[in-house]
């Protein structure tokens, strides 16, 4: 995600480097780079031009301190207008009904079915809420079905009509089931097509009209950078809708949805989708972003995905095991759990102040810790409890059931021996 364009705004912004002060020309120079640099990165040809010249007029007007150099400052400017272009913070989802009623349109690719799962899990593990999903696609039945198994994955209630052709009565009987059964938020996954035709917005008009929505969002593909924003003006115009989902946003895309989108259709970017998983969907920071495609990282981001997996009480246990050296491999293969469930593993490397460039060529697979766990499911519960009784025999058991080599698992339980006694140091127990 913006890898390309993050190279090019740091090449351009070496123009500076070395340069005593801010000048007409050298400011000139670096910014014809930098929409260069924005127009490859398939954002809208006039919205590169106006932020160009803001950040121009922005840099021209500053006084340079001592203490800082030209190329930070600009750095500084450019950060500062990346993150106003994407809409300057975040938007959050305006849910007042009872029970709120979330509208979900756009094209057919654009993963909007599996972003109403998405949206749903969110609400319900982050927001604490209680919603249904509402299936509306009339036109396929594997879209529904669809619908229903992400519903059964993530535990979230699904209502259908199987019997029903009309998209309309559907939902508003999606709704009569939320109020009777006190679900306090509805999720409508509405029919979407190959492109944009008359019966579709009619439809998808009708189903706004008659549900009355607290929210009615736009699902985009980020992946189609300027086909996207041109969708999302026409749908717009038709659906005056509340906010845009960017899905497929770890894709090989060039970013320039993410950055002209907000500008064209004055609607807040208000998720993006990161990943296949489930818990790919993020509430969208344009700060963050920014942090992103000038290469410093996001920690923020990165924190706040670590804190979602935290347990107090797990915790509190497991530096007790720690203090008393019997940290063993169920907890081992327990923490390993917690970090795939932050997500895909070179997007949480990425985030990472300065690391982002240096993995960028680097492939991470999300298989990573396959064969450790494989190397653990084949020990006993009684050696994964006692990692101290894995002698060489029992090695050799635990390769062969693991579809490994001795030196894996010798060089496994070598690294957790080491990692252990580190832990200890670190609770300050001897």
């Amino acid at each position: 995600m913006f890898d390309n364009l993050s190279e090019r705004l740091e090449r351009s912004f070496k123009i500076l480097k070395g340069e005593g002060k801010i000048t007409e020309i050298n400011v000139a120079e670096t910014l014809k780079d930098v929409r260069k640099a924005l127009l490859d990165a398939d954002v809208n040809y006039k919205v590169a031009k106006t932020f160009t010249d803001t950040v121009k007029q922005k840099a021209l007007g500053q006084n340079v301190l001592t203490a800082v150099k030209p190329s930070q400052l600009m750095v500084k400017i450019v950060h500062d207008e990346l993150a106003q272009l994407m809409g300057g913070e975040a938007a959050e989802l305006n849910l007042k009904g009872h029970p709120s009623v979330i509208l979900m349109a756009g094209l057919n690719g654009a993963g909007k079915t599996t972003l109403s799962g998405k949206l749903a899990k969110l609400l319900k593990d982050k927001m604490k809420r209680k919603p249904l999903l509402v299936a509306c696609d009339v036109y396929r039945p594997a879209a529904i079905e669809q619908l229903r198994v992400l519903a059964e994955q993530i535990e979230v209630p699904i209502y259908m009509n199987l019997e029903s052709k009309d998209p309309v009565k559907i939902a508003l009987e999606g709704i009569h089931e939320a109020k009777a059964k006190a679900y306090d938020t509805v999720i409508v996954d509405t029919a979407g097509r190959l492109a944009i035709d008359e019966a579709l917005m009619q439809e998808i008009a009708a189903i706004k009209e008659a549900t009355q929505p607290d929210e009615t969002l736009f699902v985009v593909d980020a992946m189609t950078g300027q086909d996207a924003v041109n969708t999302a003006k026409e749908f717009n115009e038709r659906l005056d809708y509340d906010g845009v989902v960017l899905t497929k946003l770890d894709g090989d895309t060039r970013g320039g949805a993410a950055l002209s989108i907000r500008t064209v259709v004055n609607k807040p970017i208000k998720f993006v989708g990161t990943g296949e998983k489930m818990e790919a969907l993020d509430v969208f920071h344009p700060d963050r972003m920014a942090d992103r495609i000038l290469g410093m990282g996001d920690i923020v981001s990165l924190v706040e995905r670590a804190q979602e997996q935290y347990d107090e009480e797990e915790a509190r246990r497991l530096q007790k095991k720690i203090q008393r050296n019997k940290f063993d491999f169920n907890d081992f293969y327990s923490q390993i759990q917690q970090i795939k469930k932050m997500g895909n593993l070179k997007d949480l490397a990425a985030m990472i102040p300065g690391v982002g460039k240096a993995i960028k060529d680097v492939d991470i697979d999300d298989n990573a810790f396959k064969n450790i766990e494989a190397i653990i499911l084949s020990m006993t519960p009684k050696e994964r409890t006692n990692p101290e009784i894995l002698n060489g025999s029992r090695r050799t058991r635990i390769a062969k059931g693991s579809g490994t080599s001795l030196q894996e698992v010798s060089r496994l339980i070598k690294q957790f021996d080491q990692t252990r006694k580190m832990m200890k140091m670190v609770t300050g127990e001897e």
